[in-house]
């Protein structure tokens, strides 16, 4: 595999991972949030959103300054 590749693989792997802690730790918990969210309107949905890949992209360039 290419490096590009190999680091796609490795980013879905760690959202996979991340994205299961919840579910596996306390799965009531997980399905009340999951519809929580149902009631949020799309506009703060897209907002909470935003500022979670704003925070990503802000921790990427801390970690590796070239991106």
């Amino acid at each position: 595999m290419n490096h590009l590749l190999d680091n796609i693989v490795f980013i879905i792997a760690l959202v996979m991972i991340a994205e299961g802690i919840m579910p596996f730790l306390s799965p009531t918990r997980w399905k009340k949030l999951l519809l929580k969210m149902l009631s949020i309107d799309d506009r703060t949905l897209r907002i909470i959103a935003f500022i979670m890949m704003l925070v990503g992209v802000v921790l990427l360039s801390i970690i590796d300054p070239v991106f």
